[in-house]
This record gives C-alpha cells, structure tokens and sequence, in this order.
C-alpha cells in the first residue's frame, strides 16, 4: 500500500487564520472538532503553521464517511432531545 499523497500549503491561502474574515469561515466545516476542514469538496489538515491538502483518493473518502456518521448521529441525537421535549401522547386502548 503506498503512502497518501499530501500537498503542503501555508496559511497564507487563506483557509483558517485569525485574519480571515467570518464569511470565509462559514463556507469550510470542521470535522468533529478535529484539525480536519473540508472546503470546496476538498479535505484540509490544518495546523498552526500550516495546511496541508489531503489528495489520497482513500483517505478522503474515509473522512466522508466519518463526517456523514457524525452528521447522522448528530441528526439522531437531536431527534432524541426533541421527542423528550415533546409532551407525552395519550396511548389509545385499555386504562388501568
């Protein structure tokens, strides 16, 4: 198995920095509060100094798939705390 092809950028593209501005911000998701950030169908490892563009055809898809099991849990979770904040339905049929 060969190793994944990386691509190295700096920052100074304009990914993620404390000077971009917010509404460049809004178009990239995090993975999960991990150093991973997709942006433009593209999957970035972004550390503090630097980028680096995941290109492994492999490895891109392992993080599509863990970024929809986070949004499917993520959907499920909420799904839960909405029906505890729902009131109780009455059940038709025998009372005791």
């Amino acid at each position: 198995m060969s190793a994944p092809k990386l691509k190295v950028l700096s920052l100074g593209a304009g990914l993620v920095s404390s000077r971009t501005p917010s509404s460049l911000l809004t178009r990239s998701e995090r993975l999960a509060r991990s150093p991973v950030v997709r942006r433009g169908g593209q999957w970035w490892l972004v550390t503090g100094s630097g980028s680096i563009l995941a290109t492994d055809p492999t490895f891109a898809g392992e993080l599509d798939r863990f970024a929809a099991a986070m949004t499917a849990a993520d959907q499920a979770v909420a799904d839960l705390r909405s029906q505890q904040n729902d009131p109780p339905t009455p059940r038709s049929g025998r009372q005791r």
